[in-house]
């Protein structure tokens, strides 16, 4: 008989858990006990215990032999166990077989069953082609069946859903919530043990031992349809510790208490069936963190997986011997065991030794070529296997490394966060599609608990990803079935099938359409959102149908790419034709010149429209029939070049207030461009600095930029970390065709730019208000011929960023006092408490949160936007306050997302209740007016698609030429990474 049989005849089901996971605590003591050794006296015990110890001796003498033999059964039971627990795995039954979810009990679980009617279903791998009725009760999807039928259980509850748009729950496979939360403060946050005595490998840290169930982000993450996370230790080790997945339901027990256990994905299973992760990281993190080049990084893994081999090979040795031994006599065994002692544990180096057998998955944060190879050429090494690499920034440039060598691997990445350092210095948007046609499945996660990876908008990433060719299915699989099978959960979670959990989202609107947002997010059956507050801030009911005209009849877009000769071609044509354009196919268009009747509306009864350009300046703007005459006459001359599209639309160029545009490359390195902006005091006008004096006028940001439409940018300079005053922004242009000598700069000084609060490094907020107030004062006075001067005297505008309502009113309070000065609200997440005293003083708002993130204690109040709450913008414009838009964000200066500044002002007014005409505003006209720019852009951007959804691509750059008063073809179907400074621009 093998160790196998032999320790479950011995006592079945008696599989010992890992050590540490042994009752924590005694159980108390009964009362009898405690009255009892009340009146006992001294005396009488020590009598006794003097009778007790003698009987025990005679009967201890008399049974000796049978009483070995049971202590040596027993401790060789307890190392058969131990033995056989090298080799079991945590089963996956076939959901089929499941008739209950493991969290579910009958007094706090799902109560009724539910059906939800006539929904348009993503099962977790396609869509299904016809209407169907989705059941699901305790906590489990019963059945999908085709909808028309009537025959429902008895008590059901039925919702007809009008074919609104119905997923599994997403699942977000890095996140770290719970182990630090929102709002956060330093000693809430425990997302890594960074500490001298344990150093940078932690294997046997766990983010159990530090999960707090009470992390109100949990709530904002469900809210976005996030229904399972996987919650792991962050990258400042090179190996951090064990991870745990969640279901991001609190207070879900028969209590409703915050309890850990409770929270769990595996709430309700024994220890030993449960999955464990294992978090590692490679490059810039545990090299920052801890000194190490990348030669030490591996050697300290090699050095920690040969300790854990060897404690693992004198396991298999004691096993090997424990085997011979059990078929001997009790001599034999108790000769084993004297030799052998017990079975051979590490605690330390349990969790590897664990991983090397295969029973902890490995997750590993890697982003470059060299770091991936390293991690595989290590588990080659070692025998393990990895079960996904994430963040993998520049995973798509070695796809054929990864399919031959680690063919099951997962890359588990962003869809277009990148540029921050030099490890994502070399992303793709394409990233996605080019794995996906290389075999290798692709999962997008969040790395929550930053505003800009908040994991709420999770979908948002697969619908980039859409955008930029990965097909639509694999774009869902991406935040549903994918992770889910790279966590190994994919039997209960990733799918709305028969038997899977009944983790189920009902969206507004498909669900890789800009803004998507759920309306009912169901987490084991049960319904997460209060149906009251999604009418109040979606405008829509879950169980309502969807609104006519509503973007929910939009499909998603997917970029238009020409192949490289037509794109020569064409953009050789625009080029060459000296201003002499016809451009058909135009849908809308959003640029003055083109009749009111026209603009901002779709051209459908009057068919598509036309733009005609002679000699660069608009000759006709109007229908096909209306722009005959102009269109005759220069094709007489035949010097025209034409450009048809199918969807075509036309828009001013975009004005963007930046992070880093034209001041840094790659956003937290200094030396990548005019360092750091530290030092300057806002008592001193001589400290200040001026970003002009440190301009850039190219790079990846900027590429990016050209994608999406802005051909201008406002920055200031970069001061690293919280500042008081970063100094004085500049306006440049972004075609990267200019110098800063011939036209790169178009307003040397824009405006002045403070922040208080968490971005500012004032000690105090009175402190900062105090020093603001002096400045305005000293302005009038002594430093009225310095830039506080002109700041006090409203020549140059004071833009200061803000998000707490009180540091708010207190800027209000300073308007009041000083009101010549143009202050500018920047953030303003809580500024809907105070929007009409915003409005009252004339204070314009660049809104940099409409989708807030309260990650903060002082900004714990701001609105998180739909479905929780109104969005921040509906607030404002409701209280009449002039408000643009930017995708500013100080805790990171990057503009990796600038392409998106057109489709984030289409989420913006989706939920503002303003028109595409005023989303297009948000980002041109209202900036400029909010900043007083001196010049004000006549630059004209031609899409294929439309530019306030994703997948849009720019066709044509057409910007104002001074010098001519007409425009010319500044900008031709613009790449990713594509710099185009070059000597002849200069």
């Amino acid at each position: 008989m093998g160790i196998k049989e032999a320790a479950f005849s011995a006592r079945p089901g008696s599989l010992l858990p890992p050590p540490y996971e042994a009752a924590a605590y005694p159980t108390e003591q009964p009362r009898h006990r405690l009255l009892v050794r009340q009146w006992l006296s001294l005396r009488t015990l020590l009598s006794l215990a003097i009778t007790t110890c003698v009987l025990w001796l005679c009967i201890a003498n008399h049974h000796a032999p049978r009483d070995t033999a049971r202590v040596v059964d027993d401790r060789f039971t307890i190392a058969l166990e131990q033995c056989q627990a090298r080799h079991l795995l945590p089963s996956k039954p076939d959901p089929a077989s499941r008739t209950q979810n493991s969290r579910w009990a009958a007094e706090y679980g799902q109560k009724q069953r539910i059906v939800l009617r006539n929904v348009t279903l993503f099962d977790g791998e396609s869509f299904i082609e016809h209407a169907v009725d989705v059941t699901f009760a305790r906590g489990l999807v019963e059945s999908i069946q085709k909808s028309g039928g009537e025959s429902f259980q008895k008590g059901a509850i039925v919702y007809n859903l009008h074919g609104r748009y119905v997923t599994p729950g997403l699942v977000d496979m890095h996140s770290h919530h719970m182990v630090i939360p929102w709002p956060g403060t330093e000693m809430t946050a425990d997302g890594a043990e960074v500490h001298p005595d344990t150093k940078a490998v932690t294997s046997q840290m766990r983010v159990v031992d530090a999960l707090k169930a009470f992390d109100e982000g949990t709530v904002i993450i469900a809210s976005g349809g996030i229904t399972t996370s996987l919650i792991i230790p962050g990258s400042a080790n090179l190996i951090g510790g064990e991870g745990a997945p969640v279901k991001n339901a609190l207070y879900s027990g028969a209590n409703a208490e915050p309890i850990v256990e409770e929270v769990l994905l595996e709430r309700g299973m024994p220890q030993h069936e449960r999955q464990r992760y294992m978090k590692m990281a490679l490059g810039e993190n545990p090299k920052r963190v801890w000194g190490y080049s990348r030669l030490g990084n591996a050697w300290h893994l090699r050095e920690h997986f040969q300790k854990a081999k060897d404690v693992m090979q004198s396991q298999d040795d004691y096993c090997a011997g424990l085997e011979v031994a059990i078929r001997s006599n009790l001599q034999a065994k108790e000769s084993f065991l004297a030799a052998n002692g017990k079975f051979p544990f590490n605690l330390e180096l349990e969790s590897m030794v664990a991983l090397l057998r295969g029973q902890v998955s490995l997750h590993n944060h890697n982003y470059e070529p060299q770091d991936l190879e390293t991690m595989i050429r290590i588990s080659e090494e070692f025998g393990f296997k990895i079960s996904g690499f994430h963040h993998a920034i520049e995973a798509w440039q070695v796809p054929g490394m990864l399919k031959e060598r680690v063919p099951n691997i997962t890359i588990a990445t962003f869809a277009e966060f990148s540029l921050y350092k030099h490890e994502s210095y070399w992303p793709s948007l394409y990233a996605g599609h080019v794995l996906d046609e290389n075999g290798i499945r692709v999962a997008y996660k969040s790395d929550h608990v930053e505003s800009f990876t908040n994991a709420k908008y999770l979908l948002s990433q697969a619908a980039v990803a859409h955008a930029f060719h990965l097909p639509a299915e694999k774009a869902l699989q991406a935040v549903t079935s994918i992770p889910a099978a790279a966590i190994e959960q994919d039997h209960r979670v990733g799918y709305c099938r028969a038997g899977y959990d009944a983790d189920i989202v009902v969206w507004d609107d498909h669900p890789l359409n800009r803004g998507a947002t759920p309306l009912q997010v169901f987490i084991d059956g049960i319904a997460q959102l209060n149906e009251t507050a999604v009418e109040r801030s979606t405008g829509s009911s879950w169980v309502g149908q969807a609104a006519k005209g509503s973007s929910a009849q939009i499909t998603p877009q997917v970029k238009y790419e020409p192949d490289d000769q037509t794109r020569d071609e064409t953009c050789r044509r625009m080029t060459a034709a000296n201003g002499n354009i016809v451009i058909s196919g135009i849908s809308r268009t959003f640029v003055r010149g083109f009749p009111e009747r026209i603009r901002g509306n779709t051209a459908t009864e009057s068919g598509p429209l036309q733009m005609i350009l002679e000699n660069g300046k608009v000759v006709c703007s109007d229908t096909v029939e209306n722009c005959k005459d102009g269109r005759a006459k220069i094709e007489a001359t035949k010097g025209y070049a034409s450009l048809q599209l199918t969807n075509g639309h036309v828009a001013p160029g975009l004005t963007a207030l930046a992070n880093a545009l034209g001041t840094r490359e790659i956003a937290t390195d200094p030396d990548t461009g005019d360092g750091s902006a530290g030092g300057q005091s806002i008592t001193d006008p001589e400290s200040i600095l001026y970003a002009k004096h440190a301009a850039l006028l190219d790079g990846k940001s900027f590429a990016r930029a050209r994608l999406g439409g802005v051909s201008r940018a406002i920055t200031a300079p970069i001061a690293d970390g919280p500042a008081l005053v970063s100094g004085v922004s500049v306006e440049i242009l972004t075609s990267g065709k200019k110098s800063l000598l011939h036209g790169g700069i178009v307003q040397e000084e824009v405006a002045l730019h403070m922040a208080l609060g968490d971005a500012s490094d004032e000690g105090s907020g009175s402190g900062g208000v105090k020093k603001l107030r002096k400045m305005l004062s000293d302005g009038l006075g002594k430093n009225n011929a310095t830039v506080f001067g002109r700041v006090a005297a409203g020549s140059l505008p004071l833009l200061v960023c803000a998000d707490n309502k009180y540091d708010i009113e207190q800027l209000i309070w300073v308007k009041n006092d000083h009101p010549d000065a143009k202050l500018v609200l920047v953030g303003a997440m809580e500024a809907p408490f105070v929007a009409e005293d915003l409005a009252a003083a004339d204070i314009p708002v660049i809104l940099t949160r409409d989708r807030g993130a309260p990650t903060t204690f002082r900004t714990r109040d701001g609105f998180v936007g739909p479905p929780l709450t109104r969005s921040i913008a509906s607030h404002l414009k409701d209280a009449g306050v002039k408000f643009g838009l930017a995708l500013l964000d100080l805790g990171m200066p990057s503009d990796y997302k600038i392409h998106d500044l057109l489709p984030e002002a289409g989420w913006t007014a989706k939920y503002a209740g303003l028109s595409d005409a005023e989303a297009v505003e948000l980002v041109t006209s209202n900036i400029e007016d909010i900043l007083d720019l001196k010049q004000r852009s006549k630059d004209v951007v031609v899409y294929e698609g439309d530019p306030l959804h994703y997948g849009a691509t720019v066709a044509i750059v057409l910007a104002a030429n001074d010098e001519t008063g007409g425009l010319e073809v500044s900008g031709c179907f613009p790449r990713e990474n594509e710099l185009v400074v070059s000597v002849e621009s200069v």
